[in-house]
């Protein structure tokens, strides 16, 4: 009966490890962009524009934020607020979605940005894959690279350091990003 008790015991423990193991996510990878990327007409909008509440029945829906004008002086910083809140709603709705952003937060016009970079944000939910790249990422004009950013961060947590360090590669020197599981795809999405 003990011996009995073992194998049935070896054997769940054998199919909970090869199941653990087939269900858990694949680890981080350099930035890509995303496998419909060919299908993209990407929808561009100027500052502090937000796009129609309605959205778009695009999917892939692939849209070009500017977010240049994040400027005090002017009120650009007010009508970004003003315009994310659409732009949040209409990402939620497709199963693909690609969004490339270029942003630059200052004071006044006349003064260098405290902080600028191009970013670009995918999620193929149907395959249950997503992705994010900072590029080109300036702190006051001066560019940031990810040595610079991970040792910042380091003093808070090495973990997100180290992933700033392997990832930081596809950010052309100045960021980094990184290509990942979202924990398993949605299946009424169809993956392209």
């Amino acid at each position: 009966m003990t011996l009995r008790r073992t194998l049935i015991l070896v054997a769940a423990v054998a199919i909970a490890g090869a199941a653990s193991v087939a269900a858990a996510p694949a680890p981080p990878r350099p930035y890509t962009p995303p496998p419909f990327a060919h299908k993209c007409h990407f929808r561009h909008f100027g500052e502090g524009v937000a796009p129609p509440a309605t959205g778009y029945k695009d999917d892939p829906l692939c849209v070009d934020y500017a977010k240049r004008d994040i400027t005090i002086d002017n009120g650009g910083a007010v009508r970004f607020v003003a315009a994310e809140p659409a732009r949040f709603a209409i990402a939620l709705k497709p199963c693909h979605y690609w969004q490339v952003d270029h942003w630059s937060v200052q004071v006044d016009r006349g003064f260098t940005a405290i902080v600028r970079w191009d970013g670009s944000y995918w999620w193929d939910r149907g395959r249950g894959i997503g992705g994010v790249l900072m590029a080109h990422f300036r702190i006051a004009g001066q560019p940031v690279g990810a040595d610079q950013a991970a040792a910042f961060v380091a003093t808070v947590s090495p973990t997100i350091a180290a992933g700033i360090r392997a990832y930081g590669a596809g950010g052309q020197g100045s960021g980094g990003g990184a290509t990942f599981s979202l924990g398993g795809g949605d299946p009424t999405c169809q993956s392209h």
